[in-house]
């Protein structure tokens, strides 16, 4: 029986998917960065504008209780009723900036942001987060950085919304030309196509913007069943 003879590739087909593939490749990471710099600036317009008001609020609140007379308990209980209803709101609106965008990471770095994000995630979560960071915060651009970060994110919610994970390592690091970040967990551990799943759409355009800057992301199952993500980025841009 004679073997098929298969239709050479067309090198024109090739160019134009190629070509295709790279403009796609672009736009993905554009609308990923202007998503990034808008939830900048609406955190940034939350701390300036709401987070503003409700300090002179809380400090208003405090001159008047001062005033109220001492016999008037009804008066007292009332404002301190207020008083715990204005935290309340001071604190969500904190939250809010906080998923927005983490300032820490532009004013203090990458690893101070990964050091609070994680034990405050474990906590919040009852799940035991560590961090296993570089003594040194490595000067990366804001695009590597905001993708780390985000890659942490991703790997610590995956570990406590699907996983069913009791513990969570994140561990980052840093030679000075690749950086590798990964999230570990004791959970139940990904499918072997999870990458690919359709209800993987965040870890995919993580995937897609770690390629743009010529790293690579994967998610697979560890040697104990849980799961590993992890992001490789080289310190220099691919030409």
């Amino acid at each position: 029986m004679t073997e098929p003879v298969l239709p050479h590739p067309d090198p024109e087909l090739e160019r134009l998917v190629a070509a295709r593939t790279a403009e796609l490749s672009d736009m993905v990471s554009w609308l990923a960065n202007s998503w990034d710099h808008e939830r900048r600036q609406l955190a940034r317009q939350l701390h300036d504008s709401l987070g503003s008001s409700m300090t002179a609020l809380t400090m208003h609140l405090a001159l008047l209780t001062q005033r109220l007379p001492a016999e008037d308990k009804a008066l007292r209980d009332r404002a301190a009723q207020m008083k715990l209803l204005l935290g309340g709101v001071i604190e969500t609106n904190r939250q809010m900036q906080l998923a927005l965008w983490n300032d820490k990471l532009e004013f203090l770095g990458l690893r101070t942001a990964l050091s609070e994000l994680v034990p405050e995630f474990g906590a919040e979560h009852g799940i035991k987060a560590q961090a296993s960071l570089p003594e040194e915060d490595g000067t990366w651009s804001r695009e590597h950085a905001v993708l780390l970060l985000r890659c942490a994110e991703e790997g610590l919610r995956n570990a406590a919304t699907h996983a069913q994970a009791t513990r969570v390592d994140v561990i980052l690091d840093d030679d000075g030309e690749m950086a590798m970040l990964t999230v570990r967990d004791d959970g139940v551990g990904p499918a072997a196509n999870a990458l690919a799943a359709s209800e993987r759409h965040g870890l995919r355009l993580l995937r897609e913007r770690a390629r743009t800057l010529g790293g690579n992301l994967i998610l697979v199952r560890t040697e104990h069943g849980g799961a590993m993500l992890q992001m490789t980025l080289p310190r220099e841009l691919p030409a």
